[in-house]
């Protein structure tokens, strides 16, 4: 196995609940009901504040610096991948500029506790491609949510905000085939990626039908 292949498989094995997460309604879910962009704004800001929290944690303190670009970085290492990432997350939080008043009404996402558990660096990276997996999925709702809302402009920053997770992606996919050397590594990560994205789709779930949405039906 390799990471596409393990990219393949979690898209084959969670094909339900990637086609949901993906859904024109998947909006609802993300914004609790509130389909206003300011909200959507927030949730995307909130999301890249979580995940540069979690990998910032993850980092070893040594390898920080306040200026990483990805044409310098080591993509095989997963210390220096997991500072690079919290970095690139944190300022896409800032960059996002949302609304103070919104942020405060959108919760950090479940799928961030189950990373923040994981201590093993192949069950970091896996739980990495989940959360990326995950995100690209939710960001192109955002950008058809903006489209929609005939806000090109808008638009064009969050198809930036998707190119940039694509970008951490392909990183985690990197570090991954350095890493991982063995079948139980490789076990390691799959259990992790299922995980998050299980967690993924349980919130969704949840979200929509205490809004009195039934998941199997929204298209």
């Amino acid at each position: 196995m390799d990471a596409s292949d393990l990219a393949a498989t979690l898209r084959d094995d969670h094909e339900t609940a990637f086609s949901r997460l993906g859904s024109s309604k998947a909006m609802y879910a993300i914004t609790n009901g509130e389909m206003d962009g300011a909200v959507v704004r927030a949730a995307a800001a909130v999301n890249a504040d979580a995940v540069s929290t979690v990998t910032d944690a993850w980092s070893e303190s040594e390898n920080s610096t306040e200026d990483h670009h990805t044409d310098e970085i080591d993509e095989m290492d997963p210390d220096t991948l997991f500072t690079v990432i919290a970095t690139d997350a944190g300022e896409r939080a800032v960059n996002l500029d949302p609304d103070v008043s919104q942020i405060e009404t959108v919760t950090d996402p479940q799928l961030y506790d189950v990373l923040e558990s994981m201590e093993m660096t192949p069950s970091r990276l896996g739980g990495l491609l989940a959360r990326s997996l995950v995100m690209l999925e939710q960001v192109s709702q955002m950008i058809g949510f903006f489209v929609g809302n005939a806000e090109p402009k808008t638009a064009g920053e969050f198809r930036d905000l998707k190119s940039a997770i694509e970008s951490d992606r392909d990183r985690v996919i990197t570090a991954l085939n350095s890493t991982c050397d063995s079948d139980t590594a490789w076990e390691r990560a799959q259990s992790s990626a299922d995980a998050v994205i299980d967690a993924a789709y349980t919130e969704y779930v949840d979200s929509l039908e205490q809004m009195g949405i039934k998941p199997k039906n929204v298209c």
